[in-house]
């Protein structure tokens, strides 16, 4: 079995180096890391996990709560949380909360109980869950959400931005009853996305109608559920803005039942691109959010908190982009 001075002697580096890329520390260079990294995989050497982890007080393990596993958005920004933490030593624990505050509660039990050495959560919206972990001293990173009442480095993407490109879009498109399905109430992806809908109607000297606005679960069943009170509506609305991916999916569903042509009788734009969204007919317009950059940055974040814990909270905004293509066409096109 190889030991770590098998592992400096193959890498050409001192046992010191080999111990300080084993046990996560950030100030290794780079070269000399990945140096480390292959000649252990190269002699299969494997560090004993329950001394390392006794010397350190902390294991080498993240863990990434997320609110639906299902969502191919957090697909992307998991990658990208796993690409920065395997570079730098760790590695990754998923868990996944279904948007209930007692299952998340029970993660954050599991990573102070198995001493996690950091934590990136999308919370449920609960700043003492969050201080939790800061008031242990776990290093943590809020992602898609910001926590009220939680002084903690938080990356997030331009929510209010993309709702109003999304509707300005379907305005200057010829859209005259626009209608918007947001998520739950207090949700701040949800109100943010709210707010950036109301915002573009205002700057276009359009009336808000409340009786517009659907709140769903950011599920697709909730999004079906909210089109059909939609289309309920008399007049109904010749458009809609969906506030993430599955309600958009599940609007659309409505709206093929219903036998309501897309664009033609009702435009739609969703918040959150995927990757079948130019394969569909009509392909679908979409916000489009940087998630792999999104899990990126939050990595980097984590890693820059876990070597410098007292540093002060860093809040990264990322930008989003409007993909147009044939379910929002103007309403003069065939």
């Amino acid at each position: 079995m190889a030991t770590i001075y098998d592992v400096a002697r193959r890498a050409e580096v001192s046992p010191a180096t080999v111990s300080r890329v084993v046990n996560g520390h950030a100030n290794v260079d780079p070269t000399l890391a990945e140096r480390v990294r292959r000649a252990m995989r190269e002699l299969e050497y494997r560090p004993n996990a329950v001394a390392r982890n006794l010397r350190r007080s902390r294991t080498t393990l993240w863990a990434v709560i997320i609110s639906d596993i299902g969502n191919p958005f957090f697909t992307s920004l998991v990658r990208g949380v796993e690409d920065v933490a395997q570079r730098a030593g760790f590695s990754v624990v998923l868990c996944n909360t279904d948007e209930d505050p007692t299952k998340e509660s029970q993660y954050l039990d599991a990573a102070l109980t198995e001493q996690m050495a950091g934590v990136i959560i999308s919370p449920s919206g609960r700043a003492n869950h969050v201080n939790r972990l800061v008031d242990a001293r776990v290093p943590v990173v809020v992602i898609d959400r910001q926590v009220s009442g939680a002084h903690v480095d938080t990356v997030l993407v331009d929510n209010e931005h993309g709702a109003s490109l999304a509707t300005t879009h379907l305005i200057e498109s010829g859209y005259e009853r626009i209608a918007c399905i947001t998520g739950p109430e207090g949700v701040f992806t949800a109100m943010r996305r709210l707010r950036g809908y109301r915002r573009a109607l205002e700057d276009h000297d359009r009336e808000y109608d409340p009786d517009l606005v659907r709140h769903g679960d950011f599920r697709s069943d909730g999004g079906y559920r909210a089109m059909a009170s939609l289309l309920a509506l008399r007049p109904r609305p010749d458009a809609i803005f969906a506030g993430n991916n599955l309600m958009t999916v599940g609007a659309v569903e409505c709206l093929v039942d219903s036998r309501i042509e897309v664009p033609a009788e009702m435009g739609v734009v969703g918040f959150d691109d995927v990757p079948w969204a130019h394969l569909v007919r009509p392909s679908l317009t979409t916000v489009a959010q940087p998630t792999y950059e999104l899990g990126r940055e939050a990595a980097q974040l984590l890693t820059q908190r876990i070597a410098t814990p007292d540093r002060p909270p860093t809040v990264i905004t990322l930008e989003t982009k409007l993909q147009i293509r044939d379910s929002s066409l103007p309403r003069s096109q065939p």
